[in-house]
C-alpha cells in the first residue's frame, strides 16, 4: 500500500513538471509570435491531462486568460455539425443518402442541373464537386440576403445553386463551405428545428455550452480576435459567417471542447452507447483524406495516425488533433489569425505530441 502511495505521488509531481514545463515553452511561443491569448490542452478518453489558458483576451489591455474563456471555432464546427448529422441519422430523422433538392425542391428548377443529385453525406464528406465561398468574397451583397439567421442561410444557398458552382475537374476532395451551409439546411429541414436550437440541444446532452458568433459580442469580457495586423475585432455581427453558421460561427470554451473530444475517443474505442467503435472509425477515417467531418493524416515523425481539423475564421486559430492509438487528443486555440501565429501554434502542437507520445 505504502508502495503504490508514494508511485502515485512521484507520478503526479513528474506530471506537474512536465506541465509546468509545456506552460512555460507555450507562453513563449505565444509571446514569439504576436499571439494575445493561447489556450491548449490534452486530454485522454477520461481525463484532462493538461490544460492552460495563458496571456491577454485583447491585445495591449489587462483582461487576463481565464479557463473558460470562450474562442469562435471557425471551421472547427465541422466536427459538431457531422456529428450531429451523424445523430441525427442514427434517429432516422434523415439519411445520409437523402438529396438536398428532395427536402427544397422549390429551388431546384432555378439551380444548377449539375448539383440535383448532391446528398448529405456528399456535403459532410466534401464530395459534392461545388466551388468554394467564405466571407472574404464580395458577392452576394448584405442587401440581396434578408430574412432572420435561418431565412439568410436559406437565400444564400439560393443564390449559391444559382451560380455556376460546380467544378468540372475532377478532385479528392472538394474544400467548400457551402457544403456545410447546404448540410446545415438539411437537417434544419429534416427536424423542423433552426441550426442552433440543434447545436444547443446538443450541447444540452454533452454538458457543453455551445454558442455563436464573436465572444465578445455577449460580453465584452470574453476574448476579442485578432487579425494579422494585431487590431482587435470590436464586438459585431458577421452576417457572412452567420451565413456560414453549420460551418464555421460556433464558439465554445477550452474545457467545453475538451469534452466533445474526449467523448470523440471515448466512441473511437468503442465505449459510446450511441454509436459503435466501428461507426466513430467510419466517421473519422471511413474516407481517405477528409471523411464525415474529420481530416486524416499519418504523422510523419512518429507514423502515428491522428484526425484533426483547423480553424480560422478571420480573429482565431483553433487546432484539434485526435490519435486514437495513443489515447490522446491535443488541443490549441489562439485569439489572431495569422501566418505566424500559425507557425507558432504547429510548434506547440509538436512539441505537445512528443511529450505525450504522439
Amino acid at each position: 500500500m505504502k508502495k503504490l502511495f508514494f508511485a502515485l505521488i512521484i507520478f503526479v509531481l513528474c506530471n506537474n513538471a512536465h506541465s509546468q514545463k509545456n506552460n512555460s515553452f507555450a507562453d513563449s511561443i505565444r509571446v514569439k509570435y504576436n499571439i494575445p491569448e493561447l489556450a491548449y490542452a490534452v486530454t485522454s478518453s477520461d481525463s484532462i491531462l493538461e490544460i492552460q489558458t495563458l496571456g491577454f483576451q485583447r491585445v495591449s489591455s489587462k483582461f487576463k486568460a481565464k479557463i473558460d474563456d470562450r474562442f469562435r471555432l471557425g471551421s472547427v464546427t465541422k466536427t459538431v455539425t457531422s456529428y450531429l448529422a451523424a445523430v441525427l441519422v442514427k434517429e432516422g430523422k434523415i439519411k445520409w443518402e437523402t438529396k438536398f433538392f428532395d427536402l427544397y425542391p422549390e429551388l431546384k428548377a432555378q439551380s444548377n442541373p449539375a448539383a440535383y443529385n448532391f446528398t448529405l453525406q456528399d456535403f459532410i464528406t466534401f464530395r459534392a464537386n461545388i466551388n468554394t465561398w467564405s466571407y472574404g468574397n464580395e458577392t452576394p451583397a448584405q442587401k440581396e440576403i434578408t430574412g432572420n439567421n435561418q431565412q439568410q442561410r436559406y437565400e444564400f444557398i439560393s443564390w449559391f445553386f444559382k451560380q455556376n458552382s460546380i467544378i468540372s475537374e475532377k478532385q479528392a476532395v472538394y474544400w467548400s463551405n457551402p457544403s456545410y451551409v447546404a448540410a446545415g439546411l438539411m437537417l434544419e429541414k429534416a427536424t423542423g428545428k433552426t441550426y442552433e436550437t440543434l447545436v444547443q440541444e446538443l450541447g444540452k446532452n454533452l454538458n457543453i455550452d455551445f454558442d455563436f458568433g464573436q465572444p465578445n459580442l455577449k460580453d465584452i469580457k470574453q476574448p476579442w480576435g485578432h487579425n494579422e495586423d494585431l487590431k482587435p475585432e470590436k464586438p459585431a455581427l458577421n452576417y457572412k459567417l452567420n451565413w456560414l453558421s453549420s460551418a464555421g460561427n460556433i464558439n465554445v470554451s477550452l474545457p467545453d471542447y475538451c469534452k466533445f473530444t474526449q467523448m470523440q475517443l471515448q466512441g473511437l474505442q468503442g465505449k459510446s452507447k450511441i454509436f459503435s467503435s466501428d461507426e466513430f472509425n467510419k466517421m473519422h477515417f471511413g474516407i481517405a483524406e477528409f471523411s464525415f467531418g474529420w481530416n486524416s493524416e499519418i504523422n510523419e515523425t512518429s507514423k502515428l495516425k491522428y484526425s484533426f481539423h483547423n480553424g480560422n475564421p478571420g480573429t482565431f486559430l483553433t487546432k484539434v488533433y485526435i490519435c486514437k492509438d495513443i489515447n490522446k487528443a491535443f488541443i490549441i486555440f489562439a485569439n489572431v489569425q495569422s501566418e505566424e501565429a500559425d507557425k507558432g501554434l504547429m510548434l506547440l502542437l509538436a512539441k505537445l505530441q512528443q511529450n505525450y507520445g504522439g
